[in-house]
């Protein structure tokens, strides 16, 4: 519980006192935004920002996790370190894209297959990693089973040890791939992608911790416990991204000072997939992340829609965001408003989980 508060309390420093200091780093590299030319007439305005800024909130959270661990003498879990190898390898796959367009002075980074293949790479190495460590209960990080507020009846190993293994990798490349796109999508106005990252770490916050109260391991037998490794771990890990969001948006609102960029969109995309997967919670994940799934379903109806009409639209722009942009309603207005929704979802999600535990009762 201690190590949780000071990981959140240092990740919130951390992004909060030193993100002038970095903004002043970026702006010497020349790292700044570049906007597209068929977007909102207001965001022109906004070129040039110092981008990248997913560096700071990332590091925030990696130093403050470990620091949390060191003052309270305990070992790193496995569970927490691959939720921090997801968070920096997507990252790392997002920073590529952000270098590629500063230093070639446009919108465009890496090309979109390309950024599929850097995800797959890091999740087909989560994944078989997040199989291996188990505890001295046999529990791995992750198990081959779908999840939904726990463990499925479905598990992939149904299929054999060779298929099984490459049907979960197959399963977790879904997952992240998804998931990182999705925060990526939904990060186009000042604040929007943080703020509504912030609930969802809530959640795995609430969760893990929920879970370590509730654990078969400290509760043999007992009914609706949970089958997690390292719960409370994840918790903490949970707890530093929300500080660090937290001390970065004050910097991002409008007018953001820095953007976090694909650096930091697809970094938090990678940490909550990892999340959803080692806390067994893979399918709640959907209302969980309910916001960025309404952002990329926009863009997927749109361009369905474009396509089979033969140059109509729903939107007036996708993701939706900008399609309320367009309709006349300030910016601060859109994302006040999708995190509340954000919000909602949020709490539907936790709510559920919470639900099924006392089913079980």
């Amino acid at each position: 519980m201690i190590a949780l508060l000071i990981a959140g309390g240092f990740s919130l420093l951390y992004s909060l006192l030193l993100t002038p200091l970095f903004v002043r780093g970026f702006r010497k590299l020349h790292w700044g935004q570049f906007i597209r030319e068929d977007g909102p007439q207001s965001h022109f305005a906004k070129r040039g920002t110092p981008t990248m800024g997913g560096l700071i909130f990332i590091s925030g959270s990696v130093i403050a996790y470990f620091l949390g661990k060191l003052i309270m003498g305990e070992t790193p879990s496995p569970s927490a370190l691959l939720v921090i190898l997801m968070a920096v390898g997507a990252g790392a796959v997002g920073f590529i894209d952000d270098f590629l367009k500063t230093r070639k002075q446009q919108s465009l980074g890496l090309g979109g297959w390309a950024k599929i293949i850097g995800q797959i790479v890091v999740a087909v190495v989560f994944a078989l990693l997040a199989l291996q460590f188990a505890n001295a209960q046999g529990l791995t990080p992750a198990s081959t089973s779908i999840s939904l507020f726990r463990d499925l009846p479905f598990d992939f190993m149904v299929f054999g040890p060779i298929l099984g293994v490459g049907l979960f990798v197959l399963w977790v490349m879904v997952i992240v791939t998804s998931a990182t796109n999705a925060v990526n999508v939904t990060d186009g106005l000042d604040g929007l992608a943080g703020g509504a990252s912030i609930f969802a770490f809530g959640a795995y916050l609430i969760i893990g911790f929920w879970q370590a109260a509730q654990s078969c391991a400290a509760a043999p037998g007992e009914a609706g416990c949970y089958e997690v490794r390292d719960p409370m771990d994840l918790a903490v890990i949970a707890a530093a991204f929300v500080g660090g969001l937290a001390g970065f948006l004050w910097w991002n609102t409008s007018p953001a000072h820095v953007y976090m960029g694909d650096t930091g969109s697809m970094g938090l995309g990678g940490a909550i997939a990892a999340l959803a997967i080692l806390t067994r919670t893979e399918l709640l994940l959907v209302l969980i992340g309910g916001l960025f799934i309404v952002e990329t379903g926009s863009v997927i109806v749109q361009r369905l829609y474009f396509k089979l009409t033969k140059g109509k639209r729903i939107f007036l722009m996708s993701p939706i965001h900008h399609h309320f942009e367009l309709k006349g309603w300030a910016e601060v207005t859109v994302v006040v408003r999708f995190w509340i929704i954000a919000g909602l979802f949020v709490i539907a999600g936790v709510g559920a989980f919470y639900g099924e535990w006392l089913l079980q009762q």
